[in-house]
């Protein structure tokens, strides 16, 4: 018999409620300024889409190679809450200069800087949720973590709604105000986490040597190959704000977008992770590219108010169902003293891909029209989809 869902949460340990809490003040920061970015860089720098696409993936496939060298030195350490308070303070420090920019180039620069600070920290928090956690309620914990994350991910594009009205569209005075949470984040990261202490039985060498990195079992690198293809499906959610602003919503309301993406993500991610605590991974992962495929062919068909917020809502969906749960299955096909690189390398062709979509959707945006960027992920998709079912054999290495 499941345990109810109140008495699950009351089992997982504190630090993964303070990595959660910092995830959310660091997102409130983070997406206050990014669901308004497209749009200044658009209509105040007057740059391309093109260009946006490049920036953003560029920025996230940054933060995701960092990752390998964090990763691996938290193994190497047995640390990892250092790493981690590193990197957010990073992120804080890089907030400042988004109200700064009066080019392209410094808009580069910050999302460059705040995507290091998101790599540097990335692997060891995933790394410490599970270090933290018991293997038969991971999938709750990540879960847990992952909606505290996306509550931030909507309380953020919520206040630079607000904010844009009372202030009459200032872009500046709103990047300014995320400062606050993402220094509020670090303070509570610094004060607010005991780190477990290291099993000192564990071999400590350097994880990135080649023997080390054969020990990667099978089942791993079909969690890497298969979250690699699933990234080339997932574009920038920049997209889903350019989308936004096609359908004529004014532009102090855009952020809202993202604010309905995120509220259905943060409402499904732990339901989600708990669930895959008790069914097969590989085919829940399966549901979520359906989902992701339906939400791409609404977004391409439709430019109404309806369609737009029905293909949100799947988008947001979808990332509940899958985005905690490929955590999960990394930490569960990879060694313990290996988790941080398992996390590092899974994270680099993750990145690698997503440079690629994010890329790829921003020159068939501009060539093609918005609708051929949305038809394309849906394509992929289905690659992705026949990438699960060929290799079905595999289902009992991945519990």
């Amino acid at each position: 018999m499941t345990p109810p869902a109140s008495s699950t949460l009351r089992q997982i340990p504190a630090g993964v409620w303070v990595l959660g809490f910092v995830s959310m003040l660091m997102d409130i920061s983070s997406e206050m300024i990014h669901s308004l970015l497209p749009l200044f860089m658009v209509t105040t720098l007057g740059t391309s889409v093109l260009a946006v696409g490049l920036v953003e993936g560029l920025a996230e496939s940054t933060a995701l190679i960092v990752k390998v060298f964090s990763g691996a030195l938290s193994d190497y350490l047995g640390k990892r809450k250092g790493l981690a308070v590193a990197g957010y303070l990073l992120g804080a420090i890089s907030k400042p200069l988004f109200a700064l920019t009066t080019s392209l180039g410094v808009v580069v620069t910050a999302r460059l800087l705040d995507r290091v600070g998101k790599g540097i920290r990335g692997a060891p928090r995933d790394a410490l949720v599970a270090d933290l956690t018991p293997k038969h309620m991971r999938g709750a914990a990540f879960g847990l973590r992952q909606s505290l994350d996306t509550v931030g991910a909507f309380v953020g594009p919520l206040i630079a709604v607000g904010l844009m009205l009372l202030w009459a569209n200032d872009f500046r005075a709103v990047f300014w105000v995320a400062t606050i949470p993402a220094l509020l984040a670090v303070a509570l990261l610094l004060f607010g986490l005991r780190e477990p202490k290291r099993d000192e039985s564990l071999p400590r060498t350097n994880p990135i040597r080649r023997e080390n990195i054969k020990r990667l079992p099978k089942a791993y690198w079909w969690v890497v190959g298969v979250g690699t293809i699933f990234t080339l499906a997932r574009f920038s959610e920049a997209f889903l704000v350019l989308r936004a602003q096609q359908s004529g919503i004014p532009p102090a309301l855009v952020p809202l977008v993202m604010v309905a993406m995120s509220v259905v993500y943060a409402a499904s991610a732990y339901p989600f992770g708990k669930l895959a605590d008790a069914m097969s991974h590989r085919r829940l992962l399966g549901l979520g590219l359906l989902v992701l495929l339906a939400a791409d062919l609404v977004l391409a068909s439709g430019m109404n108010w309806i369609a737009l917020f029905s293909g949100v809502a799947l988008w947001g969906v979808h990332m509940g169902m899958t985005q905690g749960l490929l955590a999960t299955m990394v930490a569960d096909t990879a060694p313990e003293d290996l988790r941080g690189t398992a996390y590092g390398v899974f994270n680099l062709a993750v990145g690698l891909a997503m440079l690629a979509a994010s890329t790829l959707a921003g020159v068939l945006w501009d060539a093609f029209g918005a609708a051929s960027t949305f038809y394309t992920g849906a394509a992929i998709c289905l690659v992705a989809l026949s990438a699960i079912g060929w290799h079905a054999k595999e289902r009992s290495e991945l519990v």
